[in-house]
C-alpha cells in the first residue's frame, strides 16, 4: 500500500480505527451534532483510502489478464486491456489529485465570492457568468449551492456571496482566488468591439468548531438593513438583513438570504470566521511567499486566467499555463482540468509564470 508523501495508508487507518473506537462508547450518540461529525470524518478518511485498495486490486487483475495473454498469445482481448487501463488510469490521476488535498481545511465546504472589477457593465455580466460556471461545477459533482447574498447591477451583478457544500469543496477549489479575465465582442457595444472585462474570485474554508477564530465584539460593526431584490413583501419590508465589519482588518461581509435576522446573524458570523481565518494565515505566511492566492487589484497585470471568445476561443491559465479551446464547456462548469493543473503545479512548487501569449488582447 502506498506511504509516505501526502498519502499515508498507516496513519490514515490509524485514524479510522480512533475515530471507530469512539462510536463505540455509551455516550456517544448524547452528543448528536458531534456524532454526525464522527460519522462524516470515518466516511472522509475512508474515501480516501479505500479506492486505493480498488485500484491495487484491478492493477494485479490486469497484470493477470496481460500474462494470461502473452502466455497463450491471444491478441482477442488487447481490446478490453487497453480499456481496462485507461480506465484505471484516469482513476489513479483522480485519487492522486484528492491525495494533494491534505491541509487541514481541504476537507471543508467554502465561501466563494465573485466581484466585478475593471469594465463597467460588461464586468457585471462577467461576474454573473462567472457565478454560473461555479454553481455548474457544483451541480456536476452534486455539491450544494446556497446563494447567501448578491448585489445586482445593469448587465448583471456586481457581486455575488455563496456557499459550495460537498467533500473537499475548499481544497478543490482555494486555486480560482485571483482576478478572472475575458475578452470578446460586447454584446453591449453598439459598435461591436472587443472589449476586456475582470472579475475577481475570493475563496474561504467554512470553518466548524475543531477551528477556533476569536473575534471581540467590540471590533465588530453591526449594521442592519432591509434585504433587495426578489423574494416576497416580507425580505423588503423587515430588516433582516445584516452586515459585519471587522474595524481591525476592515473585512466586510454581508448576508441577505434568510427570512430571520438570527439566521442572517449567525451565516454573517461563519463567513466572517472563515475570512479571518484566511486572512491571518496570509499575514503568517507572506514572509516565506507559501500563501498562493493572494488578492491583486482587479484589472490589467494581475489576471490568473483569460478567457478569449474573440478572436479565437480559448480559456489558458496564467499560472499552469493548462488551457482548453472549448470555452462553452469552461462556461458551463467543466473546469476539473484547471482545479487539477493547479493542484499538481503547486505541489510540485511551480512558481506563478507570466503569460506572454495574449496580454495584446486589450479593449478597443
Amino acid at each position: 500500500m502506498l506511504s509516505g508523501g501526502v498519502f499515508d495508508s498507516d496513519e490514515i487507518n490509524r485514524k479510522i480505527a480512533e475515530k471507530e473506537a469512539l462510536t463505540q462508547t455509551a455516550d456517544f450518540w448524547n452528543d448528536n451534532e458531534k456524532a454526525t461529525k464522527v460519522m462524516n470524518d470515518i466516511k472522509l478518511l475512508k474515501g480516501r483510502i479505500e479506492p486505493w485498495k480498488e485500484l491495487c486490486a484491478a492493477a494485479e487483475d490486469l497484470e493477470t489478464l496481460y500474462q494470461l495473454a502473452v502466455e497463450e498469445n491471444d491478441q482477442s482481448i488487447e481490446a478490453e486491456l487497453k480499456e481496462n487501463y485507461e480506465k484505471a488510469k484516469a482513476e489513479f490521476d483522480h485519487q492522486s489529485i484528492l491525495n494533494l488535498l491534505s491541509d487541514e481545511v481541504d476537507k471543508n465546504d467554502c465561501f466563494l465570492s465573485v466581484h466585478s472589477g475593471a469594465g463597467g457593465t460588461e464586468a457585471c455580466d462577467w461576474t454573473f457568468m462567472l457565478s454560473r460556471m461555479y454553481q455548474r461545477w457544483a451541480e456536476r459533482h452534486g455539491y450544494k449551492v446556497e446563494i447567501l447574498e448578491q448585489e445586482e447591477a445593469e448587465g448583471g451583478l456586481k457581486s455575488i456571496n455563496m456557499k459550495i457544500s460537498g467533500p473537499y469543496v475548499y481544497g478543490y477549489t482555494k486555486g480560482e482566488a485571483g482576478v478572472h479575465r475575458l475578452v470578446r465582442i460586447s454584446p453591449f457595444d453598439a459598435n461591436a468591439r472587443r472589449h476586456t472585462s475582470f472579475a475577481s474570485v475570493y475563496v474561504f474554508p467554512v470553518l466548524d468548531d475543531s477551528i477556533e477564530v476569536n473575534i471581540d465584539p467590540k471590533d465588530l460593526r453591526v449594521d442592519t438593513y432591509r434585504s433587495g431584490g426578489k423574494g416576497g413583501q416580507h425580505v423588503n419590508k423587515t430588516e433582516s438583513a445584516v452586515r459585519f465589519t471587522h474595524l481591525p482588518t476592515g473585512i466586510v461581509v454581508a448576508c441577505d438570504s434568510e427570512r430571520s435576522q438570527l439566521m442572517n446573524r449567525q451565516t454573517a458570523m461563519s463567513m466572517l470566521r472563515s475570512r479571518l481565518y484566511e486572512y491571518y494565515r496570509e499575514e503568517r505566511e507572506k514572509e516565506n511567499s507559501k500563501f498562493a492566492g493572494e488578492k491583486k487589484d482587479i484589472s490589467f497585470g494581475s489576471q490568473i486566467r483569460s478567457y478569449v471568445f474573440q478572436p479565437y476561443t480559448m480559456v489558458k491559465d496564467l499560472r499552469t499555463r493548462f488551457s482548453v479551446g472549448n470555452i462553452q464547456a469552461v462556461m458551463d462548469g467543466d473546469i476539473d482540468g484547471f482545479l487539477d493543473a493547479y493542484l499538481s503545479a503547486k505541489w510540485k512548487g511551480l512558481s506563478e509564470i507570466a503569460d506572454d501569449d495574449d496580454d495584446d488582447l486589450g479593449d478597443e
